[in-house]
């Protein structure tokens, strides 16, 4: 069964934003990957005051339950728009499992930003927007897990 964790965005501050949580849930992050660590793609760049921000970094909140964020860049879209940024991320155990939420998930969506594939941070991975308008990441790591 797909795990349910929050994905958490924010307008240059997710950094600080983390910091602080660290001090109300406590443990420590699982890995954060900056803009800047990027591998180059001549279709996009990032500018160089963008490239310390934060790309993604997890906080462990239960042995089932992650706080995941990552700051908006303008490169890839508008800015955070704050009751509205909000992605359901599904982590799941198998590639088959994601395979399957992805395409049941993804009839019919109004925007389809990645279509499930390899990353260089996870076996599978895509995000969309609904035929609902609810954003939604699916997600299976496999052999690419953090440290």
């Amino acid at each position: 069964m797909a795990k349910v964790h929050a994905y958490l965005n924010f307008n240059g501050n997710c950094e600080a934003a983390f910091q602080f949580y660290l001090t109300v849930f406590g443990g420590s992050l699982l890995g954060t990957h900056r803009y800047g660590e990027m591998p180059d793609d001549p279709s996009f760049s990032i500018a160089e005051e963008d490239k310390d921000k934060i790309m993604h970094t997890a906080l462990m909140i239960n042995n089932e339950s992650m706080l995941m964020g990552s700051d908006c860049m303008e490169a890839f879209g508008p800015k955070a728009v704050f009751g509205t940024s909000s992605y359901i991320m599904l982590d799941t155990e198998t590639p088959e499992e994601a395979q399957e939420l992805h395409k049941k998930l993804s009839a019919n969506a109004r925007n389809m930003e990645m279509e499930l594939g390899e990353t260089f941070f996870a076996e599978l991975y895509s995000s969309f927007i609904d035929q609902f308008g609810i954003a939604w990441m699916v997600h299976y790591e496999g052999d690419k897990k953090l440290g």
